[in-house]
């Protein structure tokens, strides 16, 4: 651990991922009409996507999972303070290992690591979970990488050497989603701007650490850290990985 310990992701970013105010706000609008239903966030972080949707439908209510203490904790301290604390259940566990289905509409957005496995069975494994967690007539609103082009080798080995085949193009996700008993009800994905201005974000906390302790013993581990993500940013992923939102009904 890194001494003084670096400012956690939620302290620059209101989401974990490339997604805007606005953009959240249209996927929820997808889902269609909330009150009365029971959201699953599976793989939550800290929640705010499931917090912003339950602050929309009054009488819905909300769970979440994730396996990071600090992320849990900090989605429970914004319930509480927005007063949603009576309607959603934030805990911490193996978001992959929880079995609690027929639920109304389920979230997994960019956690389907989730379900281990090998990275290029990632997906595949989160479809057939997240299937048997809904009932029929259920949404699920899925957020996960695709190719927006071919990459080439060498943006590949930047993005610390992922697998071409963990992604497909977006065509190739979508039929993929729709084999395993899903209709697509909308789609969308994240702009240039959603993902600058998340990995802007990101970047803040280890920059600004360096600043403020130049004479750290852990001053060069966190410079490795944050030039791995930078190259991996603009000679890897930046306009070739793109983020998909799917919002599918479960046949």
């Amino acid at each position: 651990m890194t001494t003084p310990e670096i400012p956690p992701l939620h302290r620059d970013c209101d989401f974990n991922g490339p997604l805007s105010d606005a953009h959240a706000a249209r996927l929820i609008d997808t889902l269609g009409p909330l009150d009365g239903r029971h959201v699953v966030d599976v793989g939550c972080g800290w929640a705010e996507l499931l917090l912003r949707t339950l602050e929309g439908a009054p009488t819905a209510t909300g769970f979440g999972i994730d396996i990071g203490e600090g992320a849990v904790a900090h989605g429970r301290a914004n319930a509480a303070a927005r007063g949603l604390a009576d309607r959603v259940e934030l805990v911490v566990g193996d978001a992959g290992k929880w079995s609690g289905g027929g639920a109304d509409v389920v979230f997994n957005i960019g956690a389907t690591h989730a379900w281990g496995g090998e990275p290029v069975t990632h997906t595949a494994n989160a479809l057939e979970a997240l299937s048997g967690l809904l009932r029929p007539g259920g949404r699920l609103l899925f957020g996960e990488c695709f190719w927006v082009r071919e990459p080439t080798d060498a943006e590949l080995a930047a993005m610390y050497d992922t697998p071409r085949e963990q992604y497909r193009t977006m065509r190739g996700l979508v039929d993929m989603a729709l084999s395993y008993g899903f209709r697509l009800r909308a789609l969308s994905q994240a702009s240039l701007e959603e993902w600058d201005d998340f990995e802007n974000r990101h970047a803040k906390a280890w920059e600004e650490w360096l600043l403020e302790n130049p004479g750290s013993p852990d001053a060069e581990e966190v410079r490795a850290l944050s030039d791995r993500q930078r190259v991996a940013r603009v000679d890897g992923w930046r306009e070739v990985m793109g983020m998909a939102y799917l919002t599918l009904v479960r046949v």
